[in-house]
Order: structure tokens, then sequence, then C-alpha cells
């Protein structure tokens, strides 16, 4: 784009002030137009009270170029946001054919249909409408008073959809100009470290530009470039990305991925293997998490939560003895589980997890001690994790599972499996 676009995100909603929903939507809003290099500057919550929304259009008319409103747009006589950004820019409500038609559509198989429903069909006047594939209410855009207005339902499946299919590339043809922008996943670093690293050259760069963002229990470097092609725009981040790799070296696990599950799947679907799973401490969580993916089934074969002493010895066959002896959060266990469920499951890799994700001790071991490990054909290897004391139970399991899997990955690529984070 030619010059910088200061956006605001205006979520609409009483529920969310209440905390009865938390506001995903503004988050996701945030990455995307991130990664296409647009500049969020403020984020506002209001409730559904319509003077309230009138003052907050107000500000945001003074202080941003784009505005994004979300919630608001459905069929009760709370949903006011629509008829509300409508007369804040001077346009009438009109209705539109088609929604309306595909509202009857949706809506007519399965219900009965009321006429507050077809309220959702009712558009400014020469807006560009974006049609929800996932739900009854469209959202829809519109340029005025110097400003673009972007309006998407609130539920954060279709808020999302429709942010991914048609605000996105309505943004890019705003401009004459493409912008590129990649990020690239880092596990074993943390976000201060990524920003010690490379602080001097972001602050001197103005384009192409880097900026580091803290994720749940990794980190990313996003790299963005505006150019007049994207074939010039990937020109420019390339070096870049380039530069990043070898200075982070083997902690990036991936470009252009959401998570290291799916890092792992993209090398399964290269070089196949089988793995299987004994989660202790982790309940079946790092399981969950693959098996979300599409085509988990032909490369996990399953997993057992053996979380007490007893299923250990029962499904992994572990004697009782040497768990008791050792204690079920240790080294040896870790390795006897990973082994275990190789063997009884018949795969080319085992992972065991134990440990304690709190909020107490064994008396051994603190909150936050986990044991990782990988069974393989080479010999088995063993991650010894201090996590923190002061973490919830939700980040050591998360965590716990991302170092499962970047040991998968490791092992998959040939790099030490042990190694690359920071003890």
């Amino acid at each position: 784009m030619k010059r910088a676009y200061d956006t605001e995100i205006l979520s609409v909603g009483t529920e969310l002030l209440l905390g009865h929903v938390t506001n995903t939507d503004a988050r996701d809003i945030s990455e995307m137009l991130s990664k296409i290099g647009i500049n969020v500057k403020y984020h506002t919550v209001v409730g559904d009270n319509p003077q309230r929304v009138r003052d907050c259009v107000a500000v945001a008319k003074q202080r941003a170029d784009i505005i994004i409103t979300t919630g608001g747009l459905g069929p009760t006589c709370d949903d006011l946001t629509k008829q509300l950004l409508a007369e804040s820019f001077g346009l009438k409500l009109v209705e539109n054919e088609a929604e309306m038609k595909s509202l009857y559509d949706y809506i007519a198989p399965g219900r009965k249909i009321t006429e507050n429903n077809f309220l959702q069909a009712m558009l400014p006047e020469g807006c560009t409408v974006f049609h929800n594939n996932c739900g009854t209410a469209p959202g829809c855009a519109f340029e005025a008073d110097g400003k673009t207005v972007i309006m998407l339902p609130g539920p954060p499946k279709e808020c999302n959809a429709m942010l991914r299919e048609s605000v996105i590339p309505y943004l890019r043809k705003l401009s004459d100009e493409q912008i590129v922008s990649h990020s690239l996943r880092i596990f074993g670093i943390s976000e201060s470290r990524i920003d010690d690293m490379f602080a001097s050259e972001m602050n001197a760069m103005t384009n192409p530009t880097m900026a580091p963002y803290a994720k749940e229990c990794d980190c990313l470097l996003q790299v963005t470039a505006k150019a007049k092609s994207e074939a010039e725009g990937e020109a420019m981040v390339r070096p870049v990305m380039e530069h990043v790799m070898d200075v982070v070296g083997e902690n990036v696990y991936g470009v252009d991925v959401e998570s290291i599950e799916e890092a792992v799947m993209a090398l399964l679907k290269k070089a196949p293997l089988t793995f299987s799973l004994a989660e202790s401490c982790t309940g079946g969580e790092v399981a969950k998490r693959f098996t979300d993916l599409a085509g988990a089934s032909e490369f996990f074969m399953g997993g057992a939560v053996t979380y007490t002493n007893a299923v250990k010895a029962k499904l992994l066959g572990i004697d009782r003895d040497f768990i008791e002896e050792n204690n079920a959060v240790s080294y040896p266990v870790a390795k006897a589980m990973a082994e275990g469920i190789r063997r009884e499951l018949g795969t080319d890799v085992g992972i065991g997890i134990t440990g304690l994700a709190g909020p107490d001790g064994d008396g051994v071991h603190e909150v936050g001690d986990v044991f990782v490990s990988l069974a393989a054909k080479e010999g088995t290897f063993v991650r010894c994790l201090h996590l923190g004391k002061v973490r919830t139970r939700s980040f050591i399991r998360r965590m716990a599972g991302n170092h499962a899997y970047d040991m998968l990955r490791r092992y998959m690529t040939g790099l030490d499996v042990i190694a690359g984070y920071d003890k």
C-alpha cells in the first residue's frame, strides 16, 4: 500500500464485556492483517448499547483509516451494528435480493422463518457484500468519509471464514502494491531472545520488515515486504528469511504453518512413518492435537493415557516394581513408556510423556518437571524439562506436547533429538 493504514477493530457485544465469551475475533483479525502488512492500532469492545456504539464509531472515525466491526449483524433486537454504522456514515439500508433468497434457502428447510431473520439481508447501499458460508448473517464493506468500513459476524467460525475468503482479498485490492508476508515458526527460543538477536536489524529496516510475535509455547518472526508485484515482494523477503534461518537454524520448524504438529504432518507426508503415544500428565492432549489434523490416521496408530502406575504396567508392559522404584515421574519410566507403546502398537516411533502439571509436586520433583521420550530403532532419547513451578497446568501440558513433536521433527530430519531448546 502506498501509505500505512491504521486499523481499529470494534467488537460489539455485551457478552464480551461480561466475560461470557472470549474475544477471539479481534485476535484472529489482528493476526491475519499483520500478515498482509496492515497495522492494527486499536481494539475496542463495547456492549449492545446504541449510544455507546455511536460514541465508539465517532472515536474510530477520528483515528483509524480502516474500521472493522465484529458482532451485531444477527436478527435479534440487540443486533444493531449495521444500522448504527450506516447511520454514522449517512447511508441507507437496502434489501439485498441475493442475500434475502439465500436466507430463505438456509432457514426454510429446518425451521420456521420469522420476519426478523430477513433484517440480516438489509445492507448499506452500495456496499460490497460478503456472503456468509457458515451462517446466516452476511458481512459487508463500504468506503465513505475517507474511511473503509468492514462489518463481520461475531461467531468465530463465521468471522474467521469470512475474513479469509472475502476480507483479505478485498483489502489487497485497495492498493496497486502487493504485500508479501511469511511467518517463520520457531520453537526452543523465546520471543525476547529472538528480539535481542535481531533488534538492531529490525529497527533499521523499513521495507521489508521483521517483527517477532509470542505464540502459545513458541513464537514466530513475521517477514513482510511491499512491492509492485508478488514476485518482487517474494524476492525482497527471501534473503531476509534465509538470514533468519542461518541465525536461528534448526529451531525454525516451519514457514507459514499454524503449529508444530502441522509441520510434523508435512514431514510425515514426505517420508512416512508411524508413531504412537503414551501420555501421563498430558492426559491425551498430545494425541488430540495430531488427530485434529486431516489425514492423521495414516501416521498415528494410537495412544494410551497411562495416568496411574497400574495402567502403565498393564498397557505398556512395564514392571510395576520398576515404576515404583524409579518414581513414575522419572527418566527411566519415561524411557520405558516410549519403548512400551512402540512395542505394544508396533509403530516406527513411540513417544512417552510423564511429569507434574500441578498444582502439587510429588516430594521429589517440582511442578513443571516433565520427561519426554522418543523410542525408535536407533535407540531411545529423553528430554528432561523444568518448565517452571509457577506455570499453569495448561501451559505445562501444551509445552510438553510441543517438545514431543519437536523431538519427532528432529528425528525425521536427522537433527539431534534432545537438543535445540533453552534448558
